[in-house]
């Protein structure tokens, strides 16, 4: 896998320099209330497609911006987010990544999130740990929730489910040291990864936000499942209740997660 592993890592660099060149110079549209696509979405999805295409023209596609033609169907494929947290870059907060990873039969075996404000590539390979700019890294040693700093997202579309995330949000707020939003579930999983923050989770995000940034969890020493703290079977299903974490709290953040979706 030295060959995947080389294009996935061309893939996100191009488009990472692609989006980073953008910046403070885009034009959004809207594909619901607060969900944006920016033309640098739809060319950085062209690039990684067009690079991994070219070396793996067998492969197929798991991607979030429409694009046509794509195979989507294989015992390989690639899930890409273009760009992860697109309002934070249409807004030029500093805090977007692109994500890519690759799955065999649905399984994530590597993938590479890179920070395209910040330059810093996060990488894992099944089996062989995680990596920040080159250089190992593992969760954070936090053992109890109390001591642990936290990080959440909302989906776009809040009003629906708003008596499930603002309880929870308020019982983690309250339990924890603090809560973190920063708009960005790739970068998200990532720092739980290298011990920046203990836990994260989230409603509704899809498998290119998370896909992998879960590898490198995991390769990291943590913990991701949904929430009733089963691990990821299909990847269609990625992200649809996520709970990421260094492991140690994991068992306290369901906890609290049920007791509210008991209350139901």
């Amino acid at each position: 896998m030295k060959k995947e592993y080389e294009i996935m890592i061309k893939a996100v660099k191009r488009a990472a320099a692609l989006a980073k060149r953008q910046i403070g110079k885009v034009v959004y549209e809207l594909k619901g209330r607060s969900n944006l696509v920016t033309a640098a979405d739809i060319a950085c999805q062209k690039e990684i497609v067009k690079i991994i295409s070219k070396a793996f023209p067998e492969h197929a596609f798991l991607a979030e911006e429409k694009q046509p033609g794509l195979k989507k169907e294989g015992r390989y494929v690639w899930v890409i987010d273009p760009i992860d947290g697109t309002t934070n870059y249409a807004h030029t907060f500093a805090h977007s990544a692109v994500s890519v990873a690759l799955t065999d039969n649905g399984e994530p075996i590597m993938g590479a999130v890179m920070d395209i404000f910040k330059g810093e590539l996060f990488t894992a390979v099944k089996g062989k740990g995680a990596k920040l700019n080159g250089k190992k890294i593992k969760v954070s040693s936090v053992a109890k929730l109390k001591d642990s700093l936290l990080i959440t997202g909302f989906p776009y579309d809040r009003a629906p489910i708003r008596k499930v995330h603002i309880p929870i949000f308020a019982d983690f707020l309250f339990e924890s040291h603090d809560v973190r939003r920063s708009g960005s579930a790739a970068l998200d999983c990532c720092w739980i990864a290298c011990g920046r923050a203990d836990g994260y989770w989230e409603f509704s995000i899809n498998p290119w936000d998370c896909c992998a940034g879960t590898l490198i969890i995991k390769e990291a020493g943590g913990k991701v499942t949904d929430f009733k703290g089963r691990e990821f079977s299909e990847l269609e299903r990625y992200g649809a209740e996520f709970l990421g974490s260094n492991g140690k709290i994991h068992k306290e953040m369901l906890k609290i997660i049920n007791k509210t979706l008991g209350c139901l």
